[in-house]
């Protein structure tokens, strides 16, 4: 046991230590799973573990809540592995290492995992209390949820009998979420064709872009390496002939693309008006994104005279047309919540292979409609360049209830609590309420948490007296759920 486990909620941290030491990172839910089966045995709860390893864990209504309605506590047992450089860690195998540090927890050179870790911790607290009144509970603790919510989405949860939901899986401290986007990754190949031709070869590179995740940060209008790279390349071919070598940009379909390179070929004779091209390109673009991405560059290279298979004259202007014209960014902003971006897509992955031109974007919508038109946008578009596009890992949006009964009692117990309103918002990005809510009809949940910073790195910390606010608020509701 570390020291953590000597922090108040007592209850709380001791199980947070304890489950720190049990390896789960994606991928490898096992133990934690066998864990969680474990801790209902020997608290003598009802369980039911599937096939993947997800766990519900039941305990009945304490004295007087035997008639309220049940109340389900749901949270993700797996967690992002990440370490910092100059680190070891085998997350298959070794314990993570915990401690205190002034007002947060936080983990030696790797993720602290209170993403989702801190979920599982709370629940257990709760099914071993002797102090918290409560009505029936039915604790859904899912596999794999940081690689695709692959636990949620094939779990049967026809045995769950609960309406209302708690998702302890947010990271801000007195907001809580009442829907997110839905979201699908869009895979296109566009067909291209090559041919073999002399002239001087050139290195193009945008790079210097403050990227940002598609979902959260999307709205701070970042720039697009591969859809600026379209642009550079649309402003030289109306000044020269080229033709394409080579051409990839991004790392991830949900990541906004910081780089992108492309070589190409051109006469030699049009070296100087290129290159003064990009020079202005680059000037104007310093101007225009000086507050979004002030690093921006664009820069050019000459390589010398080179003989290569290019691509031919059709099959540029394919390439060139889709850069220019492909949808990108907001579409959308939400009627319902001021404020809120409802509708999005992120071209993230751009990559020339030898016969096609291929992409990965990210969609992501509230609204299940416009997530679908939108791909249909995209999809009309590829089909007219003699293209294809394939949907993956299409995951449903948790849409915002006007007639939510769950809001006006959290909003209640918050504000008795801490005498302040809660916020209500949704997030542009995704959460397994959405998959649950299509699995369980007239689902009613919000989803909330302790302040959790920097998730998904090495440099995550847990505030400690945060983490006890939201414990007070969550005995609280429980106990009032039955008035």
């Amino acid at each position: 046991m570390s020291d953590v486990s000597m922090l108040e909620p007592k209850s709380v941290f001791q199980y947070f230590d304890e489950i720190s030491a049990v390896p789960r990172a994606s991928k490898f839910n096992a133990k934690i799973s066998e864990y969680l089966v474990n801790f209902a045995k020997k608290n003598n709860l009802e369980y039911y573990q599937d096939e993947l390893g997800n766990v519900i864990i039941y305990k009945g209504a304490t004295p007087g809540y035997e008639t309220a309605e049940p109340v389900m506590l749901q949270g993700h047992m797996d967690m992002v592995a990440a370490v910092a450089e100059g680190y070891e860690h085998d997350f298959e195998t070794q314990p993570l290492e915990i401690y205190v540090d002034g007002d947060y927890v936080t983990a030696a050179g790797t993720t602290l995992g209170a993403d989702n870790g801190i979920a599982i911790a709370m629940a257990l607290a709760v099914l071993t209390s002797d102090q918290v009144s409560h009505p029936a509970l039915e604790v859904l603790i899912t596999v794999d949820e940081e690689i695709g919510m692959l636990g949620a989405a094939v779990m049967d949860l026809s045995m769950l009998t609960g309406h209302t939901m708690l998702n302890i899986d947010s990271d801000e401290e007195g907001i809580f979420l009442t829907g997110c986007a839905g979201g699908m990754a869009l895979n296109v190949s566009i067909p291209v064709t090559r041919v073999r031709q002399t002239g001087k070869k050139l290195s193009l590179i945008v790079t210097g872009l403050s990227g940002g995740h598609s979902g959260s940060e999307i709205d701070k209008e970042h720039g697009n390496a591969d859809l600026l790279m379209g642009r550079l390349l649309y402003g030289i071919f109306s000044r020269s002939p080229f033709g394409i070598l080579t051409l990839h940009g991004g790392l991830k379909d949900n990541a906004i693309p910081r780089e992108c390179e492309a070589e190409i070929l051109i006469p030699a004779e049009n070296t100087q008006i290129v290159c003064e091209y990009v020079k202005e390109l680059n000037e104007i673009l310093k101007k225009e994104l000086v507050e979004t991405d002030p690093g921006v560059q664009v820069l050019i290279e000459e390589q010398g005279n080179a003989e290569a298979e290019i691509l031919d004259y059709h099959s540029v202007s394919r390439v060139i047309f889709y850069l220019r014209n492909v949808p990108n960014g907001i579409q959308h902003m939400s009627q319902l919540l001021n404020g809120q971006v409802e509708t999005s897509l992120n071209l993230g992955i751009l990559e020339l292979k030898e016969d096609a031109l291929t992409s990965l974007t990210s969609i992501r919508s509230s609204v299940k409609t416009r997530k679908e038109d939108l791909c249909a946008r995209v999809t009309m578009l590829v089909e007219m360049l003699g293209g294809e596009a394939e949907v993956e890992g299409d995951y449903p949006a948790w849409e915002y209830r006007t007639d939510s009964a769950l809001r006006p009692q959290v909003e209640k117990v918050y504000e008795e609590l801490f005498h302040k309103k809660p916020v209500f918002s949704t997030i542009h990005a995704g959460l397994e309420c959405g998959l649950l809510s299509e699995k369980i009809p007239d689902l009613d949940c919000v989803s909330f948490g302790p302040d959790n910073f920097d998730i998904h790195t090495p440099k995550e910390h847990l505030s400690i007296t945060s983490t006890g606010r939201v414990w007070d608020f969550l005995v609280a509701f429980l106990q009032q759920a039955n008035v």
